[in-house]
């Protein structure tokens, strides 16, 4: 089994995209949300992140039924991001 690197594993995401993921792009795209250029699908550090603005320090993740089981990996990497300065919105 081959091993994707986090750019290749980020690309895949964006192909994959869920239906929540999508209508949240289409508002977040074109610098949409008050002039802010969001990306999707960012690595940062050894995390990918659903959708991040940079300029705000702001990283929106868009959590479907899988994350109920993952509630520890979600703190984990959630704090790890935090204490890169960003701020994490969970929905």
């Amino acid at each position: 089994m081959r091993v994707m690197s986090p750019k290749q594993r980020a690309r895949n995401l964006r192909r994959n995209s869920t239906d929540a993921e999508r209508a949240l792009w289409l508002l977040f795209r074109d610098r949409r949300l008050s002039g802010h250029k969001f990306r999707r699908q960012v690595p940062i550090g050894p995390y990918i992140v659903d959708f991040v603005c940079y300029q705000s320090k702001l990283i929106v993740e868009v959590d479907g039924g899988k994350h109920q089981e993952q509630g520890q990996y979600d703190n984990t990497r959630t704090a790890w991001l935090e204490s890169e300065g960003f701020t994490v919105l969970r929905f």
